[in-house]
């Protein structure tokens, strides 16, 4: 880490075991982000009155470039929580999660879903396996029946509205995905 790793300690006494977890836990957050600038932990056994044992929170600010990600678990949902390593574990797991998202936008691999279009079924070639759909802007797309999805290709009808997913063929634009079902085709 480019800043050292602060610790404090909240209402529980310091201990030289739980500060070795918690350095070794956050060592390990560089394998997922190399540019962290830096880390303050807080563990912390807030005051409630309880029948069974202290519930251990731990709250982990990381600061990265043009962020900062704070992760921090509500100990009343966390039963499990009543052992502080559990907790450590459980708070640096979530770290390591914000991490890898933070990571993954930052590169650009953020997964888009591409909205599908609608169209008309307006020629089909049974003995060829494929056909042509008309879109909304009345071009013709190529569709082939291993595009079909949920829907059998021997009961397509001309004029059937589908929804449709265009990609660029070898021959120009064609369907890699077609699903039929309640569509409104605008013209």
């Amino acid at each position: 880490m480019k800043l050292p790793l602060e610790i404090t300690f909240r209402d529980i006494p310091r201990s030289e075991a739980i500060e070795t977890s918690v350095r070794a836990k956050a060592a390990k957050l560089e394998e997922f982000y190399d540019r962290i600038m830096s880390c303050r932990v807080v563990v912390e056994s807030p005051h409630r009155h309880r029948h069974k044992g202290k519930i251990y929170h731990v709250r982990i600010d990381l600061t990265v470039p043009g962020k900062e990600l704070v992760i921090r678990r509500d100990p009343k949902e966390h039963s499990a929580h009543e052992d502080v390593y559990v907790a450590i574990r459980d708070a640096f797991e979530a770290a390591k999660r914000q991490l890898e998202d933070y990571a993954r936008r930052q590169r650009g691999d953020v997964k888009t879903h591409v909205l599908p279009h609608h169209a008309r079924v307006v020629r089909l070639f049974p003995a060829q396996d494929h056909g042509f759909l008309e879109t909304a802007d009345k071009r013709e797309i190529y569709f082939h029946r291993n595009s079909l999805v949920d829907v059998d290709f021997d009961k397509l009808d001309i004029g059937t509205e589908v929804l449709y997913v265009e990609e660029q063929g070898k021959e120009g634009p064609q369907a890699s995905r077609v699903s039929v079902g309640k569509h409104h085709v605008e013209a």
